[in-house]
């Protein structure tokens, strides 16, 4: 009889808290305790929302706490399964899997962009949002389950689809600082002109002109300037792979 109250007493959960329940535990792979912690997780700061102590409720600093949460996991696998790499080759290597790029198709392939309450349109976000979300969502997971439960998520959903060491022993992180570096090796100069170029539809656009020994070698336009000086870079590098694999 009491069980029987016990379970009479429970708070039922909305139609909405349901769907989001449903939804959340698919991409889980395991049901949660607390959702408050995944609402969170998905909440963004322009939705101007607070606590009962009057501290900002968003996904922010449960960033933080995923971003920890994923380089310390990635940081055991790869002790373990590279016996052999010294602490720079280690290094180097959770930064290629832990990438912003990376997180951000991370974020998308599990469409997490979805889920974000917020007052500003969701096309308005930039691209990293897709991997802020998704390490919030590590955040929340550590929260609500622990360590063990953040482990197993990371492993399913990061390391067996993603992570071939082999494979991400030739990828490249950054196009920009292998040219500079090759520039610098070469004692060539070189020089980003970046730029305000509004689209045609009046989105904010940034071009880049990158010069080498005072030649415009590559252009590019993007929604940042970062974005725009790593394509520019990219071009450039394979306008120059033979020359600079060579060396």
């Amino acid at each position: 009889m009491r069980f029987i109250r016990k379970i009479l007493s429970k708070p039922s959960r909305s139609n909405e808290d349901g769907i989001f329940f449903t939804d959340i535990t698919e991409i889980l792979g395991f049901k949660p305790d607390n959702l408050d912690f995944y609402k969170k997780a998905f909440t963004h700061r322009s939705a101007n929302k607070v606590d009962e102590k009057g501290h900002p409720v968003n996904y922010e600093r449960l960033e933080f706490l995923g971003d920890a949460m994923l380089s310390s996991v990635i940081a055991a696998h790869l002790f373990n399964k590279a016996p052999a790499g010294d602490e720079g080759y280690l290094t180097k290597m959770r930064s290629k899997i832990v990438s912003r790029e990376h997180l951000n198709e991370l974020g998308r392939d599990l469409n997490l962009i979805g889920f974000i309450e917020s007052k500003v349109p969701t096309t308005h976000f930039g691209e990293n949002i897709h991997g802020n979300v998704f390490e919030a969502l590590i955040g929340a997971i550590y929260l609500d389950k622990g360590y063990t439960y953040c482990e197993k998520f990371i492993q399913k959903r990061v390391i067996i689809p993603y992570v071939d060491i082999a494979r991400l022993e030739g990828k490249v992180i950054s196009y920009k600082s292998l040219l500079i570096e090759w520039c610098q090796k070469e004692k060539k100069t070189f020089h980003y002109d970046v730029f305000e170029d509004n689209s045609i539809t009046g989105e904010r656009l940034f071009g880049v002109k990158l010069s080498i020994n005072a030649k415009v070698v590559a252009k590019s336009r993007a929604a940042s300037k970062k974005k725009a000086e790593e394509i520019a870079s990219k071009r450039a590098y394979f306008a120059f792979q033979e020359k600079i694999n060579a060396k």
